[in-house]
């Protein structure tokens, strides 16, 4: 490991650690606020791992702060502290807004959960007649990520993106199966200025930034000048770097293209105990699990995942861009809640925010598990390839030896991949736990970690670089 590394994430959490006072609401309890202070430990432990320069952090009850506090730094180069104020980039917790503001429109009559977004583009292929607003707020309509001809560092208009869109085909017809859908958000975006004349981002500051005082949310913009703005990073080959950079129109989007703050967070937190901008009705619908048309539901609602873990009902979302991850997690039945922000590619989002999770509900404790440095990360990235592989019941054959297949019955991973809530988490939290030697072949052992459980997949590699064998277990 670099030492110049080691020393500066020493000194960020040593040395630059700032504490906001809690402010104490009614509904905060003596247990809460025990609780609260050892979240400590688990910040600076993930800090230290995972080299993350900074972190903001909130724990709400009833809407009502309990914890407020600020670690590390928000700039590298400038030494410059993160504080309550600081604007980080928000990944995919965005969705929530863009559901939000499409609720909105319903509530307003505008449109309806059950229109088919052809009433709206009119020049949508055939393939999509049957989509609705529910399919794209739910990831049931078929539509994937961005097609590959998308350039990241390209800009596009609106049009253009949704041109791109029309190309690709469906992954299955709408309302049969689920797969999450920056596209689909993109179009939800896209269809509010349709139905408003308005940009999305002008739409979320108009009907619920500026209404509930988030004074410092906002649509992404590197042009501007933007107080308190902190700057993502990524580790490579051990270097600390700045995050990549992409186009001005691809951080325009309505798929998490937000800075937000920690603040005003916190602020859209205690807004969801009340009736603005969002009715009751609107927010069970939002947090009502997607049900296909099999009958079956998937733990999705409308920009939330919906989760029943170890006795409690969460709904939870995460974000992931531009060296930026971000969490929030609201326990509906105790009414609280754990946001975190960082400017880290690396944190691993999912095990730090159920580390965090464990501190009020002993129940969500991490497994007793020590996680090794990854000399291969080839190797972790087929892993990573052959689990979603595994996961959605088809492989590539190629990457295994003859008989491998043949003994290992790819429903019975299914079925243990199953036991995940979030399938994503098999990507965002492996993590190398061994290496050993056996008959020639190099065995490697990976921890994956969800919000409700913990699996280790080992696998056997031969000489050639194929799969000899894997096997997923429980701990």
């Amino acid at each position: 490991m670099n030492r110049k590394l080691v020393v500066l994430a020493l000194t960020i959490i040593v040395y630059c650690c700032s504490i906001t006072p809690a402010r104490q609401g009614e509904s905060s309890t003596k247990e809460d606020r025990a609780a609260a202070t050892r979240v400590d430990r688990v910040v600076k432990e993930a800090m230290l791992t995972y080299k993350i320069p900074g972190v903001s952090l909130a724990v709400l009850r009833n809407g009502q702060i309990i914890l407020l506090k600020s670690y590390g730094l928000a700039n590298v180069e400038h030494q410059i502290p993160v504080k309550p104020e600081t604007i980080f980039q928000s990944g995919s917790i965005g969705k929530q807004f863009t559901a939000a503001a499409i609720m909105i429109l319903v509530q307003e009559n505008k449109l309806s959960l059950d229109d088919k977004i052809s009433k709206y583009f009119p020049d949508s292929p055939a393939a999509w007649k049957d989509i609705t607003v529910w399919n794209l707020l739910t990831h049931t309509s078929g539509l994937g990520d961005y097609p590959p001809e998308i350039d990241l560092r390209r800009d596009y208009t609106e049009d253009e993106f949704f041109a791109a869109f029309k190309k690709a085909p469906l992954d299955f017809a709408p309302g049969r199966n689920w797969n999450y859908s920056n596209v689909g958000y993109v179009t939800l975006g896209i269809l509010i200025r349709k139905v408003t004349g308005k940009y999305y981002g002008d739409f979320l500051q108009e009907r619920i930034f500026k209404p509930l005082g988030m004074t410092t949310a906002r649509v992404i913009s590197e042009e501007d000048i933007i107080p308190n703005r902190a700057s993502g990073y990524r580790l490579v080959n051990g270097q600390l770097k700045n995050q990549e950079w992409v186009s001005p129109s691809t951080n325009s989007t309505a798929d998490g293209s937000l800075y937000l703050s920690i603040l005003d967070l916190a602020k859209w937190d205690a807004a969801l105990h009340t009736d603005t901008p969002l009715t009751q009705a609107s927010r069970n619908k939002i947090w009502t699990r997607a049900q296909l048309s099999d009958g079956t539901t998937k733990g999705y609602g409308f920009g939330w995942h919906i989760l029943n873990l170890h006795g409690h009902r969460l709904i939870v979302h995460g974000g992931a861009w531009q060296g930026f991850k971000t969490h929030i997690l609201r326990f509906m039945d105790t009414k609280l809640t754990i946001v975190f922000l960082t400017n880290s590619w690396e944190t691993r989002d999912f095990k730090f925010a159920r580390a965090l999770a464990a501190r009020f509900y002993p129940s969500f404790a991490l497994p007793d598990v020590n996680v090794i440095p990854d000399t291969d990360p080839k190797m972790t990235s087929l892993v990573r390839r052959v689990l979603m592989q595994f996961n959605v019941g088809k492989v590539d054959e190629q990457l295994f030896t003859p008989d491998v297949l043949r003994l290992v019955s790819i429903k019975a991973i299914q079925n243990k991949l199953n036991a995940f809530s979030l399938p994503v988490a098999i990507i965002n939290s492996s993590e190398l736990v061994g290496i050993s030697h056996e008959n020639n072949e190099r065995v490697y052992r990976y921890l994956l970690t969800d919000f409700g459980s913990s699996l280790v997949c080992t696998v056997k590699l031969t000489q050639d670089g194929r799969i000899s064998a894997i096997e997923v277990s429980s701990i």
